[in-house]
């Protein structure tokens, strides 16, 4: 069996890393990276700037984002600019991208990965709280994407990578509106591949299984014996780590995928094939007079 990367559970970069990919892959290349204070933002940001990228790491916390950027620079050597912004919000994202074009002069990539989510069954759902998850995700996604349209790709050419969900692809109980948000992103994907395509702009989504080490398999995973025998069922019978995650979403960044746009890259050891939908915990959520 392959060795699988080196990850470490907690929003902290590695201790040690093994290249498996050239170390000048993204040399002097810039990436805007929304979600990158925490979790598989924080580590997509870390090996990006490992292969050479500096990087622009945004997220509504401020203070998690110039903790995160220390950590970056002191580990990889590379510049991180840490910007709070919110994805719902247009005049804040034209003022976080300006900041990044004076500080670097380019952007070349943009990643966005800014989500929210949680469990709740649809019946619970508020129409508030199903709007909110479709305001990050969905609409955010647009916001970000559209306005470095406007202020560089469409003159310069660039990446953009969509981080998405297998949620889906077969419906999942307690996430209709994560998985509506998502699968709205993977239809944006490809309609923006096609119009943005002439100008050089190349559009992919990644999407992610369990991971270890993140806040999503914190709050939705369950319990650790649940989560244990979900990642049993799976093909490769095992969760992933944020490093594969990364590693996947430098792959689709970089010119190795030069000729890769409007897809959907599925990074979750074949879970979404064989992982069952948990209808006890369906039928828990409903015995409760709970709302979202």
């Amino acid at each position: 069996m392959a060795q699988l990367p080196p990850d470490v559970e907690e929003d902290e970069c590695l201790p040690e890393y093994r290249y498996l990919f050239s170390p000048d892959l993204l040399q002097d290349k810039v990436a805007f990276i929304t979600g990158g204070g925490s979790g598989i933002g924080f580590r997509i940001a870390e090996i990006f700037m490992r292969h050479g990228c500096h990087t622009v790491i945004a997220s509504r916390s401020l203070l998690r984002v110039s903790m995160a950027a220390k950590k970056l620079i002191a580990a990889t050597g590379r510049q991180c600019l840490p910007l709070s912004m919110d994805v719902r919000a247009p005049p804040a994202i034209m003022a976080a991208v300006d900041q990044a074009l004076k500080e670097f002069g380019k952007i070349d990539i943009l990643i966005n990965g800014a989500a929210g989510n949680f469990l709740c069954p649809a019946s619970a759902l508020s129409f508030n709280a199903f709007r909110t998850v479709v305001d990050i995700d969905t609409i955010g996604t647009f916001n970000v994407s559209r306005v470095l349209y406007e202020k560089f790709f469409r003159d310069h050419g660039g990446v953009i990578v969509n981080i998405t969900a297998t949620l889906n692809l077969r419906g999942q109980v307690l996430q209709v509106h994560a998985g509506s948000a998502k699968a709205a992103v993977d239809a944006m994907t490809r309609h923006l591949a096609v119009e943005w395509g002439p100008q050089n702009i190349r559009i992919n989504s990644l999407a992610p299984g369990p991971i270890s080490g993140t806040e999503g398999l914190r709050r939705l995973g369950g319990s650790l014996a649940r989560v244990s025998t979900k990642a049993l069922v799976s093909p490769l019978q095992r969760l992933g780590n944020k490093t594969e995650i990364a590693h996947s979403v430098l792959y689709l960044a970089s010119p190795l995928a030069s000729f890769v746009t409007g897809t959907m890259l599925v990074v979750d050891g074949g879970a979404w094939l064989t992982s069952p939908n948990d209808t006890k915990q369906l039928a828990d959520f409903e015995s409760s007079s709970a709302k979202l």
